[in-house]
């Protein structure tokens, strides 16, 4: 039962927020029809057929093949439709938009597949902002330390250093060793080596979007505990992508993208806050956080403490969540991309992703040769949805920036395949490395990745 501390407000906000509470706690339904799921194939992509009735509800040109979903993934069509559906009515039929932005529904069904509770979970504009706030919304003081790494995301590294140099909070960013052999010990061990008395938080990327490095989450977070410090995780290409419980990683918080992997709408992505102790999974007393952005925080008084138990004292996902006006069409369509997905099966969803990306670095190694990979390929606990390699074999040419700006160019422009280049530092070399970035989805095929191969072979010897 949540407790408050809200007794200097008025009777109207007292009810406004139990009424909030009470919807938050119905169990969710489902925002698309039965009928439409039920046409949906649930079974292996690898599956011709399967696949097929899956890539149907695509709305993809032909002509492309996109394989740049750790930017941007497509929107199923049943998604679009419920998109106009709602703006529609709301143009239609004006009226008061606050009640529905607690997305109760939404988070519910969303908490329910990622594996927590409504109260710890809201829905976002994207990871760029899930990480602005998580990072804003910690107690950090000048010469608190923040241990993260030079492959997070310009989503992390920016309100990173607002917080250097806004408050002086010492940021130690830490490179680690790229390419095929690169393993989870090797990881856990470099953040290790790093913590000081003065460390406060562990922060790393669940994916790296740089070269595709699956970042043994569950091994850092348990590092973090052993050090009694919070740990925060970048989590923009989980959704969608990873079989993954929320819970069972033990972090304290995590951002996600509901348009990359999850290929919800643009401008969604969710914020999970732990909100409870669960010793099986993190016993550390709930870190203090603020929640920056929000009209749900009393203008007078206090919230209670946090829990130290198993139960919520208050439900920090909606104070998080309720911001004001919002966009009422985002949340239940984030909501329907991921009734698609636990209609396929994100098991299924993740060992076709990650097949085709065993099958690409396949193709890059026989190809290029295996020194060419950024990406992990001994260890199967870092592998992802994605693929980063080097395609010049000249040494000048592997760090020419115009040389990748005319590689993306040309695989688009000639060959219709849509990918991108990323730029990063390298462990004991000067400036910046570039790399190809392969990340094909579902609605993928293994011929689509041998024509993108066979493109990529001959935009190398052209530029060569």
């Amino acid at each position: 039962m949540e407790s408050t501390a809200h007794d200097t407000e008025s009777a109207v906000v007292r009810m406004a927020r139990a009424g909030t509470a009470a919807k938050t706690a119905q169990a969710p339904q489902t925002v698309l029809p039965a009928a439409l799921l039920e046409s949906i194939p649930s079974g292996p992509l690898e599956d011709r057929a399967n696949w097929e009735r899956v890539r149907s509800l695509f709305t993809i040109d032909p002509e492309m093949v996109h394989l740049n979903v750790g930017t941007i993934g497509s929107v199923p069509k049943p998604v679009l439709d419920l998109l106009r559906e709602t703006d529609v009515d709301y143009a239609r039929r004006p009226r008061d938009p606050y009640p529905p932005t607690t997305f109760a529904e939404a988070r519910a069904a969303l908490a329910a597949r990622y594996g927590c509770d409504p109260d710890e979970l809201a829905i976002v504009q994207g990871a760029a902002d899930g990480n602005a706030r998580i990072l804003n919304g910690l107690d950090l003081r000048e010469g608190d330390e923040v241990v993260t790494t030079t492959h997070e995301c310009y989503t992390a590294q920016a309100p990173l250093n607002i917080l250097h140099n806004r408050r002086g909070v010492v940021v130690k960013k830490l490179t680690p060793r790229l390419g095929p052999d690169q393993s989870a010990e090797e990881i856990v061990q470099m953040f290790a080596d790093a913590i000081t008395p003065r460390t406060k938080v562990l922060q790393w990327a669940g994916v790296t979007f740089t070269v595709g490095t699956t970042m043994p989450t569950k091994a850092l977070a348990r590092l973090a505990q052993e050090h009694g410090l919070i740990s925060m995780v970048d989590g923009a290409h989980l959704p969608g992508q990873f079989d993954f419980d929320l819970h069972d990683l033990g972090v304290d918080f995590l951002s996600g993208s509901g348009a990359k992997y999850q290929c919800g709408p643009m401008g969604t992505g969710i914020l999970y806050a732990r909100n409870k102790v669960l010793a099986e999974h993190n016993p550390l007393p709930l870190p203090e956080f603020w929640p920056v952005i929000t009209l749900w925080y009393p203008i007078e008084g206090e919230l209670p403490p946090r829990t130290t138990g198993r139960e919520q004292t208050y439900d920090i996902g909606t104070y998080v969540q309720k911001t004001g006006s919002a966009d009422l069409s985002r949340g239940p369509a984030l909501q329907a991309s991921t009734e698609i997905w636990e209609r396929i099966g994100r098991a299924n969803v993740q060992r076709y992703v990650w097949g085709l990306c065993s099958y690409l670095k396949e193709r890059v190694v026989d190809h290029w040769g295996r020194d060419s990979l950024f990406s992990p390929l001994d260890d199967e606990r870092l592998h992802s949805g994605m693929v980063a390699f080097q395609p010049f074999a000249d040494a000048a040419h592997a760090v020419d920036v115009a040389k990748f700006f005319e590689f993306e160019k040309r695989m688009e422009d000639q060959h219709g395949v849509n990918l991108r280049f990323t730029f990063f530092p390298v462990r004991d070399a000067e400036g910046e490395r570039f790399a190809v970035r392969l990340a094909p989805h579902l609605y993928n095929s293994r011929d689509e990745l041998d024509h993108a191969v066979e493109a990529m072979i001959k935009v190398t010897a052209e530029l060569s």
